[in-house]
């Protein structure tokens, strides 16, 4: 069995959280049951859009670096210079220097994972995550379901297996699909960050969101 090596320190840190999590182990039985959950997900993710448009002080459609220190000072988040130049650098996707609506909340939902320590629960309130705490637990939940041998990375195998227990061979198909739209730089194992993205695009909670109601209107 091959291990992967986390890339970066953020990387190794999301791996780390995510087997003390695993340990934990998770209430879902199934692969469809996380697809169950979609519509609510999609929900309360879209709920962020009011944290997003606070904290994007000059109402430009992104977040930048100084932005981001600032929500984090706000909500009271205790994060490093370098941990939240991490983050900032993990979630701008389009290395364009900020962070569009989907990308937020990637971070939120790491931000979320990685704050175990005591004042996690303090900074989430502040952030006002008793909605959303549900919603990125199921997220998190969802990630340790597939990761069947704990090691804080999905391989191709462990989604296959997830698929097969579930019974169905057209939802076999789409899942297969799925992971290799997770699968961003094709190593054959998907990280959580990875793994939140794609989430975003299937909820729909896209970066195209706006153009697609733009191209309703018309």
């Amino acid at each position: 069995m091959n291990t992967w090596m986390p890339e970066t320190k953020l990387e190794a840190k999301m791996v780390e959280a995510m087997q003390r999590r695993a340990a934990e182990g998770t209430a879902l039985k199934s692969f469809n049951s996380i697809i169950l959950k979609f519509p609510k997900i999609d929900d309360s993710l879209r709920n962020c859009k009011a944290i997003f448009e606070k904290f994007d002080e000059d109402s430009n459609g992104t977040i930048d670096h100084e932005e981001l220190k600032k929500c984090f000072h706000k909500l009271e988040i205790k994060f490093t210079e370098e941990e939240i130049n991490d983050l900032f650098e993990a979630c701008d996707i389009n290395k364009d220097m900020g962070m569009k609506f989907n990308e937020f909340i990637v971070l939120l939902c790491l931000v979320y994972l990685l704050k175990d320590d005591p004042t996690a629960l303090r900074a989430k309130s502040r952030m006002g995550m008793p909605k959303l705490e549900a919603t990125f637990e199921t997220l998190v939940d969802a990630f340790v379901f597939l990761d069947k041998n704990k090691d804080g990375y999905v391989s191709r195998s462990e989604m296959t297996q997830a698929v097969t227990e579930s019974g169905e061979g057209s939802t076999g198909r789409i899942a297969i699909k799925r992971f290799e739209e997770m699968d961003w730089d094709k190593n054959g194992m998907v990280n959580f960050k990875e793994f939140l993205f794609a989430f975003t695009r299937w909820c729909g909670v896209g970066e195209n969101e706006d153009e697609e109601e733009g191209e309703e209107k018309n």
